[in-house]
């Protein structure tokens, strides 16, 4: 069976573990870079999610890497601490579905 398995500094992954996830903790995205190779070369990963500063500053061999294969999937975690206004908390989440359904829906309040 395929585990989930999230890559983030030690803060936020705590309370992944609380959750019960399978946690990699880096503290710089160097490490990061290599520990996403490591996860991605190993048998177990079906999922792998990153925190999005470290997916943001891999490099385009990682990248054609994570493109190229179907397996293990490879998704960047959102960061809280970019969600300054309630404006970019709306374009944020519309981002994240845009990329995820592949349109773009506007998040009105009801």
């Amino acid at each position: 069976m395929y585990k989930l398995v999230v890559l983030t500094d030690s803060d936020t992954g705590d309370g992944f573990r609380l959750a019960g996830v399978d946690v990699v903790t880096v503290d710089s995205p160097d490490e990061a870079r290599r520990r996403l190779n490591d996860l991605i070369d190993d048998d177990s990963s079906g999922i792998i999610a990153v925190n999005e500063e470290y997916m943001s500053q891999i490099d385009e061999r990682t990248q054609q890497k994570i493109n190229s294969t179907y397996r293990p999937i490879v998704i960047s975690l959102p960061i809280r601490e970019k969600l300054v206004s309630e404006e970019d908390h709306r374009a944020y989440l519309s981002r994240l579905i845009r990329r995820a359904i592949g349109f773009d829906i506007t998040l009105r309040r009801g």
